[in-house]
């Protein structure tokens, strides 16, 4: 993260050394657009309580998955909910698609939860001109061997260089939302036959 910031990271640009011809800068890396990370709750944030013998949706740790990555491109995080994806409603579903709608970039991820994110996906499908990008977690964040951190970055990677539409980013591969389910008893995300 940078000094002084609390959601968002500028890249850093170095003085040009004198025997060094200097870089050029393309129009995108000009406007540097932030991107958005939009969180609705999921395993990717669960809490595991001893006393309850059951997990929660926590807070986000996203800020925290993104800063010990070492996140260089601008981002800001918008969180929407903090729900197991199996309790979502048509109008959690509703309230997700107004707000990626209207939020003021054309790059969004969205950390969702597993079971239903192919559902929530195709909420989103009709928004025009943007590049959105699902992920979560098979495990949440907070657990050492956790695949949170790794599906967080192809999400990032993902939606920097992906043509406008609505993807899933899991288990290091890429799917268009539209054509991949989740495979419970394989605990991945397959494509659609």
């Amino acid at each position: 993260m940078c000094p002084g910031k609390t959601s968002s990271c500028s890249p850093r640009r170095a003085a040009p050394q004198a025997k060094e011809p200097e870089k050029t800068v393309t129009p995108d890396q000009a406007s540097a657009h932030p991107i958005y990370v939009v969180t609705t709750g999921g395993t990717i944030d669960k809490i595991y309580f001893d006393a309850l013998s059951q997990y929660q949706i926590g807070e986000s740790v996203v800020h925290r998955l993104l800063e010990v990555g070492r996140v260089a491109c601008p981002f800001r995080i918008v969180e929407i909910l903090r729900k197991d994806s199996l309790d979502l409603t048509p109008e959690d579903r509703e309230l997700i698609r107004a707000k990626v709608a209207e939020l003021p970039t054309t790059r969004v991820i969205i950390t969702h939860g597993t079971d239903t994110m192919t559902e929530t996906a195709r909420e989103l499908a009709s928004i025009p001109d943007k590049t959105i990008v699902f992920t979560g977690s098979l495990s949440p964040a907070r657990f050492s061997e956790s695949d949170a951190t790794f599906n967080l970055g192809m999400a990032f990677a993902t939606v920097q260089v992906a043509a406008p539409g609505v993807y899933i980013a899991m288990s290091g591969q890429v799917f268009r939302a539209d054509r991949v389910r989740k495979d419970r008893a394989a605990g991945r995300f397959v494509p659609i036959a």
